[in-house]
């Protein structure tokens, strides 16, 4: 008898064992296709990602591309062949999804654009993001303060960039920017001094530091060799990072040549110490974890068929719909408060930065 109850109780228990793994796994798997590695801000989205998702109980399959585009769709592919009950991406190239997403769509698969808007597709379900055409505001906010163009008259020497022309994010970037240059360049209070202006022509290929580098040598030597060059545009910190080293290769920041006021944008370490060094000017800081979290919560909303919370219903038409979207708000960071945005809140350590 004592055997037979303890065989009984043994049997309990391991199906309690057998039980507990299926439990946590009931809500299913969810994708995660990120583009690359070699930007510090997409490891951290892919870790946040991962780790809000499997404390709501989710499976996950976090992928990176590597700014390959055959690769990313290969990976999305692999993701829908697996079960993956909702997809979220941060594409390489929003243009390029059509068909992978037509797939995804014909296994009822929720797809969530994240961060980059995935274009001429009707199967994008959602959209979480920050205010993009604020960022654009705020980095010419911050150098139009910068060099109180704004309450003296200059003329003050302005080049401009922008990001990849494959991503929609770039052109609302550049949008929002010049919604704040465009009246001080028309007033002259700006001068573009190579003429340069437009995402034809001010574009940088795939985000990349050393393009920017190249094409700032290039107007330094065209335009710039007998006047001073005093601010620049830049809408990322990996853009802002070439941009610099193409400065302090003519002697801007050493002497008497101060450095051009640069903007750039997500915060990475390398340009926060570049602003505590007097190099860059400013970042724009957007909180990947509060991402994550408005991301997960449309994953759960989708998958319980509910509508997931949205505060855009206008603004990111993708060609084929205007996507629902949840937009966070970005934030300003340069010498005068970067502790409190960035330490204190937690996001680095004070000890990563100095």
């Amino acid at each position: 008898m004592r055997m037979f109850k303890y065989l009984a109780t043994a049997a309990m228990l391991a199906g309690l064992v057998v039980a507990a793994p299926a439990s946590a796994q009931e809500k299913g798997l969810v994708g995660v296709a990120m583009p690359t590695k070699s930007s510090a801000r997409w490891i951290a989205d892919g870790d946040n990602m991962v780790k809000v998702l499997k404390e709501r109980g989710y499976k996950t399959d976090l992928q990176y591309a590597e700014d390959d585009i055959p690769n990313q769709l290969s990976q999305i592919e692999n993701m829908i062949t697996k079960g993956a009950k909702v997809l979220v991406i941060a594409s390489i190239d929003g243009t390029t999804l059509t068909d992978v997403l037509q797939q995804a769509a014909d296994k009822k698969i929720k797809v969530i654009a994240y961060d980059r808007l995935i274009r001429n597709s009707a199967n994008v379900d959602y959209y979480a993001t920050f205010d993009n055409f604020q960022v654009g505001v705020q980095q010419a906010t911050s150098l139009v303060k910068g060099l109180k163009a704004d309450t003296e008259k200059g003329p003050f020497n302005i080049e401009l960039f922008g990001g990849s022309p494959d991503d929609n994010n770039a052109f609302f970037f550049y949008n929002g920017a010049m919604s704040v240059l465009q009246p001080l360049i028309d007033k002259g209070v700006l001068k573009v001094g190579s003429g340069q202006v437009g995402m034809d022509k001010v574009a940088t290929l795939r985000w990349d530091g050393a393009t920017a580098q190249a094409r700032m040598d290039a107007i330094l030597s065209s335009t710039y060799s007998n006047k001073k060059l005093d601010a620049v545009l830049s809408p990322y910190d990996g853009i802002s990072i070439g941009i610099l080293s193409s400065l302090k290769g003519v002697g801007y920041g050493s002497g008497n040549m101060a450095m051009p006021l640069v903007s750039g944008q997500d915060a990475e370490v390398p340009s926060v110490k570049s602003i505590l060094a007097g190099e860059q000017y400013s970042t724009i800081f957007k909180d990947t974890r509060d991402l994550a979290k408005v991301t997960v919560d449309m994953v759960d909303a989708a998958m319980s068929g509910k509508e997931p919370t949205v505060n855009d219903t206008k603004t990111y038409d993708n060609g084929k719909k205007v996507v629902p979207s949840y937009l966070l708000k970005p934030v300003v960071v340069d010498k005068s408060n970067w502790k409190q945005v960035l330490v204190d809140s937690g996001y680095y350590k004070e000890s990563q930065i100095k």
